[in-house]
């Protein structure tokens, strides 16, 4: 079992050997659970939306009314025999 002091700031250290078993490094995020009496400190996985803007894209703005357009010509086509 390991400790740490609550700071006049609310703060607390995570131990060493805790970052390390969980891989926990500066600038994760974490989640506090509380269970009945306890907290239980989570590492935050993130989601899908943190990863916004890590790929460029083409480079111009598409229209989506003129994609479903397109993708209703060619379901379209492809159910008429002719795709």
């Amino acid at each position: 079992m390991s400790e740490s002091v609550i700071t006049r700031k609310g703060q607390v250290t995570i131990p060493k050997a805790i970052r390390d078993r969980l891989n926990a490094r500066e600038g994760r995020r974490v989640r506090f659970v509380v269970r009945g009496d306890e907290v239980v400190l989570r590492l935050d996985e993130g989601t899908v939306l943190d990863l916004r803007g890590s790929v460029k894209g083409p480079g111009r703005t598409q229209d989506s009314d003129a994609i479903r357009a397109a993708v209703r010509r060619a379901v379209g086509k492809r159910v008429a025999g002719g795709g």
